[in-house]
């Protein structure tokens, strides 16, 4: 886990601090993976997702940054709360009308909750002409190619709309 973020760092020509596990795989089983993190030299983590889904999530999870072991900061993507579940705010596999949603749910969380919002996105959600996979099942055709010729605009519309700056300045997360 070093050697990566020191070739990481070595190609980028700055300092990693930051690191999410693939698909949050993070969770109530393996919550050992935060002490190997911070021996590594990570500074936090964005790899719980408090939510429901059938390929990750820890619903229970705290919505918002805090400690996990290790000593590391847990910077979790943006959820919204309803009806006593969390809710994750994805905006490329809604309907149309996701981008008010979206906007609403950002501003909730900033204006309600006092908390600023995490999201991600993929490279190849940007890129509607993407080679489609053959023999991959519905359900995976669904989530990975709906809406891909949507997400540009809506990105940029989220940049235009909201100030957002890097996590590290954020949260105020030193480089020792």
């Amino acid at each position: 886990m070093a050697s990566a973020r020191k070739k990481l760092e070595d190609v980028g020509g700055t300092a990693v601090r930051g690191y999410r596990a693939p698909s949050f795989s993070i969770g109530h089983s393996n919550l050992w993976a935060f002490d190997c993190l911070a021996e590594a030299g990570y500074k936090y983590s964005s790899s719980i997702y408090p939510v429901r889904h059938d390929h990750y999530g820890m619903p229970d999870a705290p919505r918002f940054a805090h400690r996990v072991q290790g000593g590391l900061l847990e910077l979790p993507i943006t959820t919204t709360r309803f009806m006593a579940r969390n809710f994750p705010r994805g905006r490329r596999l809604l309907p149309a009308a996701s981008y008010r949603a979206s906007k609403w749910a950002i501003e909730r969380v900033n204006r309600v909750d006092r908390q600023p919002a995490i999201f991600y996105f993929h490279p190849w959600e940007i890129d509607p002409h993407q080679p489609r996979i053959r023999g991959v099942s519905a359900k995976t055709r669904f989530r990975h190619y709906l809406n891909l010729d949507r997400t540009e605009a809506r990105l940029d519309r989220l940049l235009a709309d909201f100030r957002w700056d890097r996590i590290d300045r954020v949260f105020e997360i030193d480089s020792a």
